[in-house]
């Protein structure tokens, strides 16, 4: 009922920037978007959340990307933005978009996944 498309993702130089976008569209205008975030997932290694934001806005960041990466939305498009600075080559990884919505009359909140985007960080 939610369906999320990432873009953005490619190949940067270490201390470069890139810009993620993840654009959520409701099959069922009823549904309720919540929180949306972002993983990611690096060869061999568990997926990883990274980095949050609310629907009022307020963001969380795992420390790894603190200070490095900004995670905004804009509500009216149901779209959120990760502004990445100072990659690394250890932020190489497919980086995969999330949403936690509700649908009508449901008590808990489900879970909605993006195909992923590659991003590739050079040394």
């Amino acid at each position: 009922q939610v369906q999320l498309v990432e873009s953005g993702g490619g190949l940067v130089q270490a201390g470069g920037s890139l810009r993620l976008s993840c654009a959520a569209s409701r099959t069922i205008f009823s549904i309720s978007i919540k929180n949306m975030g972002w993983y990611r997932q690096a060869p061999g290694k568990e997926r990883e959340l990274f980095a949050v934001i609310t629907s009022g806005g307020s963001t969380n960041y795992a420390d790894s990307v603190k200070g490095r990466f900004t995670l905004s939305r804009d509500n009216a498009k149901n779209t959120i933005y990760l502004q990445m600075s100072s990659l690394k080559p250890e932020d190489t990884a497919v980086y995969y978009c999330n949403a936690e919505a509700r649908r009508p009359g449901a008590v808990f909140l489900s879970n909605y996944w993006g195909q992923g985007t590659q991003v590739t960080v050079s040394s």
